[in-house]
């Protein structure tokens, strides 16, 4: 047996071993990292450590912190009663306004996720005030980031047309945007329409000590219609929280700093202000969340290192029918990016579809977008940042139980969705 079907299949074991036993898979993970690592592929500590996700740690972190010290003082609820005056009580269109401005802010260059970063604590706080589905508003702004990731000034939208562009092919920067912000609006609404009834039943009997501010939630579940959120004053903390929030968002936005490392920045300023809950901030950090991720995270790198996800790549491109290929290919870059840094897997992946794509036997733009879309609409898996700050900043819900449901909401997306979109992309433009 080879060491990278040895490696696959300790992978498996431990979805089985975590989906059965109440243990957190993170530390699986951290220590098949090592056993596999070291005894498998022979990797010294310092290869096996590479693959540990310090920017994911510090960015998960640093926001869950930033936005406990703000939910402390009152800015969250705050936030949310604006978000409703801003629909004039219609708590029906906040997950669709979220949608917007994440696609808004992708489309003009944010990072997918600082994007996620700085709306789904606030989406979560909605969600938990007026009892609407968590799992539906943080799918939908993760749908509003994808969106408008591949317009021409977003960062994987500019990534995949250089490395087209290297091979000597051609692609509209129309044909990628639009397939991409048209396949997740589509994502969003089906996600809206399965899921805006199952809001009371996400939520624990006994969630954290928040209780529902500015409104009360709909009787026997589903979105309130309409809501009338309180009007109260606001405090010199809370002015001073929301200066510090407008200066993460020109932080990242305007001068590409780490987003994580100006969370925390911002959030001990902040707690210093607030002495009185200076001790309570740090408890708002998911540590469960990071340490799975983390972990998960940290095993893939191993398969990276040792080459067992080329090993699969290239097993796919030799199966030889060019559609066959294609639907291989979008169907492997959606399983790994689910589990690694899509912009990596994109990076890896699309130069290995060029000689397929160079053969005329397939559309070029239908199946680099069916590809782009692949791997990026999977990034709602647990495993990989936007995900995982979904699952971190979820409040008053039984952590998992909100665990299982992202990861079934995962799975549909990661079987049904590479293929949808070679079928919508690429099969058409093949006859």
């Amino acid at each position: 047996m080879s060491s990278q079907l040895i490696a696959i299949l300790v992978l498996g074991g431990m979805f089985v071993i975590a989906t059965m036993l109440p243990i957190n898979i993170g530390i699986l993970a951290l220590v098949s990292s090592f056993v596999v690592g070291t005894f498998v592929f022979g990797l010294e500590d310092k290869e096996i450590f590479e693959g540990f996700p310090v920017s994911l740690f510090v960015t998960v972190v640093g926001v869950t912190y930033l936005f406990s010290v703000a939910k402390l003082n009152g800015t969250i609820d705050l936030l949310v009663q604006g978000g409703i005056r801003l629909v004039r009580g219609r708590a029906i269109l906040v997950p669709w306004v979220l949608f917007l401005v994440a696609a808004t802010l992708t489309a003009l260059g944010t990072f997918t996720p600082a994007a996620v970063a700085l709306l789904v604590p606030i989406g979560m706080s909605f969600a938990f005030t007026y009892r609407i589905s968590p799992l539906m508003i943080g799918m939908m702004v993760i749908c509003g980031a994808h969106a408008g990731a591949f317009s021409p000034m977003a960062v994987s939208g500019a990534l995949v047309y250089g490395i087209v562009a290297k091979s000597g092919l051609t692609i509209s920067h129309a044909t990628l945007f639009f397939a991409s912000l048209g396949f997740n609006l589509l994502l969003a609404a089906v996600t809206y329409v399965m899921l805006r009834r199952r809001g009371e039943e996400s939520f624990d009997e006994h969630p954290d000590s928040d209780a529902p501010a500015g409104g009360s939630a709909p009787a026997g579940g589903g979105v309130a219609t309409e809501v009338r959120p309180k009007t109260t004053a606001v405090t010199w903390h809370q002015r001073a929280t929301l200066v510090a929030l407008v200066g993460l968002v020109v932080g990242a936005l305007a001068f590409h700093l780490q987003i994580g490392f100006l969370a925390l920045a911002a959030g001990v300023v902040l707690a210093l202000l607030d002495r009185a809950n200076l001790g309570k901030a740090v408890d708002g950090i998911s540590w469960p969340t990071i340490l799975l991720v983390a972990g998960m995270v940290t095993y893939v790198g191993v398969l990276e290192h040792s080459g067992t996800i080329d090993w699969v790549a290239h097993g796919a491109v030799g199966l030889g029918a060019p559609l066959l290929v294609a639907l291989v290919l979008c169907v492997i870059v959606g399983v790994t990016s689910a589990f690694a840094s899509s912009t990596a897997i994109l990076t890896a992946t699309i130069p290995m579809a060029i000689p397929l794509l160079l053969t005329g036997s397939l559309p070029v733009a239908g199946v680099v977008a069916a590809m782009a879309i692949s791997t990026t609409i999977v990034d709602v898996s647990p495993f990989s940042t936007n995900g995982a700050l979904v699952l971190a900043n979820a409040r008053g819900v039984d952590r998992n139980r909100f665990y299982r449901q992202v990861i079934s909401y995962t799975c549909v997306i990661v079987a049904l969705g590479p293929v949808a979109a070679w079928a919508a992309l690429v099969l058409p433009g093949s006859f």
